[in-house]
């Protein structure tokens, strides 16, 4: 007995010993692929790829912004910052600096989209958020406000901001029914408000037999070429739904 509680024991130990082990191994992988990110801020792209190319690191440049301190062409800021571990492989995403803005803020105000579009990448500037609002008097696709506003200095992203008119929503009706009525006349009042009239179809015809039960066969289904004196059975959009103006009617007649 004692010499299996003497096994047991030693089994215990053994097992002990081997995922302490593996913990060990696992913590100097880790950290063994780890590396510490240099300072890129103030380098060059170039300078900065050098510098992180024997650490296993990417370099990626997101942004560019106007700078009075960092020169045109440096990066201006970092992400992860200079002095954090990293895994190999990381990805250091960096921003670089236009240098002192020397562009102008154009005037777009009252222009329409295209127009401040081509007046701002002109200047080599770029569109930023763009959004859309209904003015009541006002003409649709016209410049409302810019951001940053015209000739603005201390300006730090070069891109511009735009409001612009959206147009009118579309009038919407209630769709009136037309069941029971010629589908020639429908038509012309259709035509006549800026609708139109899409697929006409004729509904099926069934024929009693001599017992009065109702057989419908391919003989009784045989289809009738609709005309202007064909009565709508069935119309969508249906009676009493909201359509917008120039929508499509589909009828099925008889």
């Amino acid at each position: 007995m004692k010499a299996f509680f003497r096994f047991v024991l030693l089994a215990l130990v053994l097992l002990l010993v081997a995922m302490a082990s593996a913990l060990l191994a696992m913590r100097f992988a880790i950290h063994g692929s780890e590396v510490t990110v240099p300072k890129v801020v103030g380098l060059t792209p170039a300078e900065a790829e050098r510098a992180m190319a024997g650490l296993g690191l990417t370099l990626i440049v997101e942004r560019q912004y106007y700078s009075a301190d960092v020169a045109e062409g440096k990066l201006i800021s970092q992400v992860p910052t200079a002095g954090m571990k990293v895994r190999r492989g990381w990805q250091v995403r960096a921003a670089q600096s236009l240098g002192p803005q020397r562009v102008a803020i154009p005037d777009v105000f009252g222009q329409s989209e295209r127009a401040a579009d081509l007046n701002i990448r002109r200047r080599g500037l770029d569109i930023g958020a763009v959004a859309y609002l209904q003015m009541p008097g006002v003409p649709a696709d016209q410049v409302l406000a810019q951001s940053p506003p015209p000739n603005a200095s201390g300006v730090s992203v070069p891109r511009i901001d735009l409001l612009i008119t959206a147009p009118p929503p579309p009038q919407s009706f209630v769709m009136p029914s037309f069941l029971g009525q010629p589908l020639g006349s429908v038509n012309l009042v259709l035509l006549d408000a800026g609708f139109h009239v899409g697929s006409v179809t004729a509904a099926p015809s069934v024929q009693d037999t001599t017992q009065g039960a109702i057989n419908i066969s391919a003989q009784t289904l045989a289809p009738r070429q609709p005309s202007p004196a064909s009565i709508i059975v069935s119309q969508t959009p249906a009676p009493g739904q909201r359509v917008s103006a120039g929508a499509t009617m589909n009828f099925e007649v008889r």
